[in-house]
This record gives structure tokens, C-alpha cells and sequence, in this order.
């Protein structure tokens, strides 16, 4: 029979951790159990983002045609690039663009930039960078309008090869998603991340063929054209040209290459914002 003495001196047995699974598992059951949370959190991210501007969501439509307009007179006008319909060339790649990296910023932040509620109150912090990926999903969607202004300049260029335009962003949200909620979980403890992270973007930008064709240097440099074709953007811009400029079909087997790569990167992601978010509200 154990003695009280025997009974406090015993070490008490150690919680055991959660594996990987469990704790993809967890994180994947929180992002799908929480929707009523993660639609507060997404109307609270479109009011926060645009309550400071006097156009608020119609930016997503001024800002893309900006930029097309400030790289169409650069290229084509300046520098004579001679590509078939350019300025729908260069929407293809800067509206889907200003997704991905207005949504990557915001959803890397989503963590520091919630300090106050982390501390005060007990919740699945993976909801976070999630509500800012759908968030920014949205104002994409909102942001087509724009791409209906170019189209009148291009109706013979209209074919039924843009429905296939939610398939490829389908692809580009995985994606999104997982390199958001893994930058997300590393900023909260390097907050030098969201300083690299923009210059990497728009070195990521350059060197996907979002302002002349990849292809255009595949002949004169192989090696250098199967190095950046790696790039997901790479195939992500080339499938949205594809059906936006209504020639073909998407790169079904490039984007099917990238929703494995993204799949896998998500569940990496969710593992490992699940082993540290503990310690979130600790350090910030």
C-alpha cells in the first residue's frame, strides 16, 4: 500500500504532446468548425482595410488598372515590347498579383496585429490568417469588375475558357492559405519576416513572367527558363493568360503540380502554427 510520503514523492506522469496528425487534425477541425467566428473576423478585415480610404473597395478596381496603365507605357509604349493585346497580357497577371500579395501582408500580420485580443481571450488563433485570406479572396472577386473594364476593349478575346478562372484561383487560394498561416506563426517571433517578405515578393513578381513571357527565353537560355518555370506563379500567370486571352485551356497538369505542392505546404503549415501558437500569447 502506498504511503502518503511514497505518494507525494512519486513523480506525476507527463502529459503526453500531440503528434503531428493530431495537431493537423486539430488545426483543420478549428478552420471548419469556426466559420461563425472566421465570418466575424472576415467583416471586421474588409471594414479595418478599407476604412481609411475615401474609394474603399473600388481601390481593388483603380489600383490593378493603375499599374496596367504604368507598365503598358513603360514596355509597349517605351520600350516596344511586341506582345498581341499587352495591356490584357499584363491584367492577367497584376490583378491575380495584387491578390496574392495584399492578402500574404495582411495575413502575416494577422497574428501581431491581434496582440490585445490574443492575450484577453481564449480561441483557435489559426482562424486568423484564414479570415485574412478570405478577406482578401473577396476583394479578388470584387476586383474582376476591373477585368470586365478591359475586356470591352477585347471582346474578341472573350471564350468560355474564363470560367476557369475560379479553378486557378482555387489553386492560388491553397496556396495563400498556407504560406499565410506559416508566415503568420513566424512573424509572431521574427518580426523581421514581413520586412524580408516584401522585397522577396517583388523579386517573386519579376521573375514569374508577369511583364514579358517566359517562353520568350526558352530557346536563347533553357537552363534559365526551367529554373523560374518552378516558379508557381510561372504557372499560375500562364493558365490565367491562357483563359483570359480565350486560346486554350489552363496548364492542367502545371496546376496540379502546384495544388500538391500547396496541399502539402498547407499541412505543413497548420503543424507548425498548431506547435507554437501556445506561446503566442507569451512573447507578443
Amino acid at each position: 500500500m502506498t504511503t502518503p510520503t511514497e505518494a507525494i514523492a512519486s513523480p506525476r506522469p507527463r502529459a503526453k504532446k500531440p503528434g503531428p496528425i493530431a495537431l493537423v487534425r486539430t488545426g483543420i477541425g478549428e478552420m471548419i468548425g469556426r466559420r461563425r467566428l472566421t465570418r466575424y473576423l472576415v467583416g471586421s478585415e474588409l471594414k479595418r482595410t478599407h476604412a481609411d480610404t475615401a474609394f474603399g473597395q473600388i481601390w481593388w478596381i483603380l489600383d490593378p488598372l493603375l499599374q496596367m496603365a504604368v507598365y503598358f507605357l513603360l514596355f509597349a509604349v517605351m520600350l516596344h515590347t511586341n506582345i498581341p493585346d499587352y495591356p490584357l497580357f499584363l491584367f492577367a497577371a497584376i490583378l491575380p498579383w495584387k491578390w496574392f500579395s495584399t492578402t500574404l501582408n495582411e495575413a502575416t500580420l494577422s497574428i501581431t496585429g491581434h496582440q490585445s485580443l490574443i492575450r484577453q481571450v481564449q480561441f483557435p488563433k489559426v482562424v486568423l490568417p484564414t479570415a485574412a485570406v478570405v478577406a482578401g479572396t473577396i476583394s479578388f472577386g470584387f476586383g474582376l469588375i476591373a477585368l470586365g473594364l478591359v475586356y470591352v476593349f477585347y471582346l474578341d478575346r472573350l471564350s468560355l475558357w474564363v470560367v476557369c478562372l475560379p479553378l486557378i484561383a482555387a489553386v492560388q487560394f491553397v496556396l495563400t492559405l498556407a504560406l499565410g498561416m506559416l508566415f503568420s506563426a513566424l512573424n509572431a517571433f521574427f518580426r523581421d519576416v514581413q520586412n524580408v517578405m516584401s522585397h522577396a515578393l517583388r523579386l517573386l513578381f519579376y521573375l514569374s513572367g508577369a511583364l514579358i513571357p517566359l517562353d520568350s527565353i526558352a530557346t536563347s537560355n533553357p537552363t534559365l527558363y526551367a529554373i523560374l518555370s518552378l516558379n508557381p506563379f510561372a504557372v499560375l500567370f500562364k493558365s490565367y493568360r491562357a483563359v483570359t486571352y480565350g486560346t486554350t485551356h489552363p496548364d492542367w497538369a502545371g496546376l496540379a503540380i502546384v495544388l500538391v505542392f500547396s496541399v502539402a505546404l498547407l499541412l505543413g503549415s497548420i503543424y507548425v502554427f498548431k506547435r507554437v501558437e501556445s506561446a503566442f500569447a507569451r512573447i507578443l
